[in-house]
């Protein structure tokens, strides 16, 4: 059995973040949840499905938040693939998933990975594994909404999402912090105008435009209703760290483009507060979840709308920050 000890789940709806930051104070790396947030991108991030499904937030290619990890000082390593694309092989990924974060525990390197826990699909820490009386592999030991284990080894990827994602965190150099918020800003940027490159799943829209698919599936009457509630509640954590990293920006290069960055934390504090209406009009209720409920809401639907009319104005100033910089 090895377990490293004090390795927790730091809760998070971007609960992948949550993971990663539980890992970086194990490490004794300080990096505020904005400055993670905000040099990761996720902070910009929007990905809704047309049903308001619970989905959006996780169901993007997320390459990107470990392509800028490295300016933050950190390094996620690992792979992901879904069972049906490794066929006959997947007993095989999953030994190889085994492999990966046993080797990796025992370098004292934090890991997480894709629903280890059967009720709720999100990631978690890996914080330990066990073996049986002859040293082979047992289960694996984690951290999140749940909290336990062992998780037999032979059952991950296999439990509802079916996709086997294991991944380590291990320390790097830090760059410096201009170039931190002009790759994270540039990046946002551009898959804005262009989201096929993070969004390339059908049903799905990103942005200003994802805003207004979510208004009109609530003008409609098809959104999912605890779907919308979580959805309204995870953006606006998202948005929240928008605000704060964009004031932690100016904090940390003081002069350089204070205008711009005051501008863009107007824009995004106006999604926020339009996203705190709708979480208040839909609070989330996890004890009573229930993905097949529909909601009509034209006034949710009009508190979107002005959100994406914020938010395109705040990528605008995203883009004159990262000329600047």
């Amino acid at each position: 059995m090895k377990k490293l000890e004090g390795l927790q789940w730091r809760q998070r709806n971007i609960s992948q973040l949550g993971c990663i930051k539980g890992g970086l104070d194990y490490l004794g790396r300080q990096i505020s949840f904005p400055w993670l947030y905000g040099g990761t991108g996720y902070a910009f991030v929007l990905n809704i499905h047309e049903t308001l499904d619970p989905s959006g937030p996780t169901c993007w290619d997320t390459r990107p938040v470990f392509e800028l990890a490295p300016n933050l000082g950190y390094k996620v390593g690992g792979f992901s693939i879904e069972k049906a694309a490794a066929g006959d092989s997947f007993p095989e990924k999953q030994r190889q998933a085994w492999d990966f974060v046993r080797a990796s525990l025992e370098r004292g390197l934090p890991c997480y990975g894709w629903e280890l826990h059967p009720f709720i699909p999100d990631y978690y820490v890996i914080n330990g594994y066990t073996e049986d009386e002859e040293g082979q592999p047992a289960g694996y030991l984690y951290s999140g909404w749940m909290s336990g284990g062992p998780l037999d080894w032979r059952t991950l990827g296999d439990i509802d999402v079916q996709v086997l994602q294991v991944y380590s965190i291990e320390l790097c150099e830090p760059a410096p912090d201009e170039k931190v918020v002009h790759d994270a800003l540039t990046n946002v940027v551009e898959h804005s105008k262009t989201p096929s490159g993070w969004f390339s799943y059908p049903g799905y829209a990103t942005g200003p435009a994802g805003f207004d698919l979510w208004a009109e599936a609530l003008e409609t009457g098809r959104a999912i209703r605890d779907g919308h509630s979580y959805n309204a509640a995870t953006w606006l954590e998202c948005r929240e760290m928008a605000v704060e990293f964009l004031n932690e920006t100016r904090q940390r290069l003081p002069g350089l483009c204070d205008e711009a960055l005051l501008e863009a934390a107007g824009h995004y504090a106006t999604v926020c507060e339009q996203l705190r209406a709708t979480v208040a009009l839909n609070p989330l209720q996890p004890e009573t979840w229930d993905n097949e409920t529909k909601l009509h809401s034209a006034e949710a639907a009009a508190l979107l709308r002005q959100a994406a009319s914020a938010e395109r104005k705040g990528l605008a100033s995203l883009e004159r920050i990262a000329v600047l910089l």
